[in-house]
């Protein structure tokens, strides 16, 4: 997506943001009425009827994937139960796990976020609603608004058994259902080992909400987190700054 000249890609390094924020608040009055209509998948997607057992273990970890990461870790930081949500990579190994290298798509990463969270708050399945609802588009598999590669890929990496069990059943609860205008094509993969981000990439959303890929691209998925799972919304996030400050 193009915008005053800008392209409002992920890719944008740091130096430039500054320069650009300014660019947006000329054109955020704008995307106001239109930004909630360019958010990617944003649909309400019924509940899973196959969930995790309840749970009465304290700490859980899910890996999720659907484009630009910034977008999905500010997403579910601002999810209850969620006690830490942290942007990185998945799907190939330690060596590539480097920004400059994902980048290129061919590394077998994808942007990802590891999401820790308490089963007796918050389900693995009422996540998995929350990321098919809000967070991505599932019926594109290597592209997600203005980004697009195998590092952007849709993809779920379950960490046992049970939450690979819950997430192939949900993907085909809702084909079944017909809730997309095309089939899900979100993949299930095996997990290999997440790594996490550069510091610069963690928090994003919440450090610079004026950025304009953020206006634009995932500050309507808050915005709808907000709206279609009001029960689920908090209004402070968790941050991985918070964390190591």
């Amino acid at each position: 997506m193009k915008l005053a000249n800008f392209t409002l890609s992920h890719r944008t390094r740091a130096p430039a943001w500054r320069a650009l924020a300014l660019g947006a608040l000329v054109v955020t009055s704008v995307l106001a009425s239109s930004s909630a209509a360019q958010a990617q998948g944003v649909v309400n997607a019924p509940a899973p009827t196959v969930d995790e057992p309840v749970s009465t273990a304290h700490t859980e970890t899910a890996v999720l994937a659907g484009g630009c990461f910034w977008g999905v870790q500010g997403v579910f930081s601002h999810v209850k139960g969620v006690t830490l949500a942290e942007s990185g990579y998945a799907g190939g190994s330690r060596r590539t796990a480097h920004y400059d290298q994902v980048s290129g798509g061919d590394t077998g990463h994808a942007e990802s976020v590891q999401i820790t969270f308490d089963p007796t708050q918050v389900s693995y399945g009422r996540l998995l609603q929350i990321y098919f609802s809000v967070v991505q588009d599932p019926t594109l598999l290597d592209e997600q608004g203005p980004d697009s590669g195998t590092q952007y890929r849709s993809v779920i990496f379950p960490q046992n058994d049970t939450q690979r069990q819950v997430a192939q059943a949900y993907i085909a609860q809702l084909d079944k259902a017909h809730v997309y205008r095309a089939p899900i094509v979100t993949r299930v993969e095996l997990f290999k080992g997440f790594y996490a981000a550069e510091p610069f990439h963690q928090d994003f959303l919440a450090l610079h909400p004026d950025y304009p890929y953020i206006v634009v691209n995932d500050m309507p998925k808050v915005d709808e987190l907000k709206h279609l799972f009001a029960s689920s919304y908090r209004a402070q996030p968790v941050l991985v700054t918070a964390r190591t400050s």
